[in-house]
């Protein structure tokens, strides 16, 4: 997929350097891998007085008070930000989010800081934060720099062993560094809810243990690259606790769960039901249009079937429980229909 934002998932610069990201969503190991960054621990004295906390790199930060005015440099911790009712001051790539992110819309008019990667430090040094909320994507000199502007608190991108346990754990440490563990526990609450609702209505329909393939996909010099989520991405794990069966035989990275073929990676698929999210910001789909003719892809026994589903745009695969909570209710929706 080609996109006109320079730093979303599956964007123009993904098409021209084939998953040289930089946020969620790249393949790239994370950068920071200081130990016990996944047991992060947080203490608050009380819901108004100061917070102590120790991020995901292992350093302790603390806070006079919960911050209210907050800077995020990636959209898992925008989202995570929003689903806690924190309208964040500073975001990057306004657009892209927006765009990316429809299950946890902006209010009011965020500041853009830049690109998830390579955020501004004069922009974000005038927006004077009481918190920066960072991720392990960030390289370490990148957040050495922002600590400097602001308390810094990273979390971890994204851990393929334990997907949904880690996206519960950052927004359990971002609603304790703002004063919203309450808010925290009703949006997990409303997710688990959400999942078992999903699972139910699909065993409803006979999908319980189907076959279900999710992919995005991106075009360069007219190729079309297919990108796994297999069962150790956050899709894949949302896919598992529904009851469905992931045929993709491709070992994905170890944080996020992806992996990387052609259009010939789907022939070991099966009569699969086969979903994806083109997000078609600039009126490319991939699969609909660039296979159409594609032998190959034409040949496969679930397109022959019509079980190829395009979800709805705007579907973060990235994201908090907000975007997986509309990811579940758009698999059912497909899956049901």
């Amino acid at each position: 997929m080609k996109h006109s934002h320079a730093t979303a998932t599956v964007t123009a610069a993904l098409a021209a350097a084939a998953l040289a990201l930089t946020g969620c969503g790249t393949t790239h190991p994370a950068k920071d891998t200081a130990p016990g960054k996944d047991t992060a621990s947080a203490s608050a004295t009380a819901s108004t007085g100061p917070v102590t906390l120790t991020d995901a790199t292992g350093t302790k930060v603390t806070l006079d008070h919960p911050a209210t005015s907050v800077v995020a440099t990636e959209w898992n911790a925008v989202e995570d930000l929003v689903a806690l009712g924190v309208a964040p001051v500073g975001v990057a790539d306004v657009k892209g989010y927006r765009a990316w992110d429809t299950a946890a819309p902006l209010t009011g008019t965020p500041k853009d800081i830049g690109m998830r990667g390579e955020p501004s430090t004069d922009t974000i040094a005038a927006l004077a934060p009481d918190l920066i909320v960072a991720t392990t994507d960030l390289t370490s000199s990148a957040v050495a720099q922002l600590r400097k502007l602001a308390p810094v608190l990273v979390v971890r991108s994204a851990d393929a062993s334990d997907q949904i346990g880690l996206m519960t754990r950052d927004l359990d440490l971002i609603a304790q560094a703002t004063g919203r563990t309450q808010q925290a526990a009703a949006a997990e609450s409303a997710f688990d809810a959400k999942l078992a609702a999903g699972a139910a209505a699909l065993k409803a329909a006979g999908k319980s243990g189907a076959s279900y393939a999710f992919a995005d996909g991106y075009v360069v010099s007219n190729q079309v690259s297919v990108r796994a989520y297999t069962s150790g991405s956050l899709v894949g794990a949302v896919n598992e606790r529904l009851g469905l069966k992931s045929p993709w035989k491709l070992k994905g990275d170890k944080d996020y769960g992806l992996a990387t073929t052609d259009v010939e990676g789907v022939t070991g698929l099966g009569d699969t039901q086969f979903a994806y999210i083109a997000n078609d910001v600039d009126g490319d789909d991939p699969f609909a249009d660039s296979l159409a003719k594609n032998a190959v892809w034409t040949s496969q026994p679930f397109v022959k079937a019509g079980h190829v589903h395009r979800l709805p745009d705007g579907i973060w695969m990235f994201g908090g429980p907000l975007s997986m909570g509309a990811y579940v209710d758009a698999v059912v929706a497909a899956l049901t229909k």
